[in-house]
């Protein structure tokens, strides 16, 4: 189940207006670059920003989200159409072979059932074609990225056209790790309506990550550091063998 900050439809339509810089995912685009990827599996595509810069650059893209409202919003933008959206998560995949498989933002951490993680894993190696790669990135616990988290740390006013003014800010609601829920509050000056939303993440240590890909079949061939945010993340490049024996 998506968070409701991405399946209320009033929620979605402001996500990226309060989320501008979306600088995060320059080193997605030049890993696709890297590699020579020219299919692409975006995992928790959300509204689409990674997939639509992608497709502008002439990949075949697969964007898939349990979140309706946001692939909506997705679909809605500029190009929308050169993607192919799918309502659902990679656990539920048709058949595809990429080659690449990303999961960016917070899309790893926010999959915190440990079973429906392991179902992305296997859902994003069987999309993968022999050689292809899984990219993604998740905090490191040690950094404690949840202490700020608070009101006076995110606190915004944002004008957004069509919408009118949007008071917003984050509350850390509970931390017990590896699992930490905090709670997005979104008022509307239009009519005063006040909606919110909590998510709770999965902090994983490096060492149970790079477990947990190990043993659905991939090679791990780096864990990078995250340019926008060095020392704070990890960045997992796995690669599905090109053969049984790789």
């Amino acid at each position: 189940m998506a968070d409701e900050c991405f399946r209320n439809p009033r929620l979605a339509a402001i996500y990226d207006p309060l989320d501008p810089d979306r600088g995060d995912l320059d080193p997605y685009l030049r890993i696709v670059e890297e590699f020579g990827a020219r299919s692409v599996l975006d995992i928790g595509c959300g509204t689409g920003v990674l997939a639509l810069l992608l497709a502008e650059r002439g990949i075949d893209v697969v964007g898939v989200d349990p979140a309706r409202a946001s692939v909506d919003v997705a679909r809605g933008k500029p190009g929308g159409g050169r993607v192919r959206w799918i309502d659902g998560d990679a656990t539920t995949l048709p058949p595809l072979s990429v080659d690449l498989a990303t999961m960016t933002g917070n899309v790893a951490q926010a999959i915190v059932d440990p079973e429906v993680w392991r179902g992305t894993l296997r859902g994003a190696y069987e999309a993968l074609r022999p050689g292809g790669r899984l990219v993604f990135e998740t905090r490191d616990p040690a950094r404690r990225a949840w202490e700020n988290w608070h009101r006076e740390a995110s606190y915004q006013v944002t004008e957004i056209p069509g919408v009118g003014s949007v008071e917003s800010w984050y509350d850390l609601v509970d931390v017990r790790p590896p699992l930490v829920t905090f709670r997005g509050t979104c008022v509307f000056a239009s009519d005063g309506e006040t909606l919110t939303s909590e998510s709770t993440l999965r902090f994983r240590e490096r060492r149970e990550i790079e477990a947990d890909l190990t043993e659905r079949g991939f090679v791990i061939d780096d864990v990078r550091d995250a340019p926008d945010r060095p020392g704070r993340e990890f960045v997992f490049v796995a690669r599905r063998p090109a053969t049984d024996g790789d």
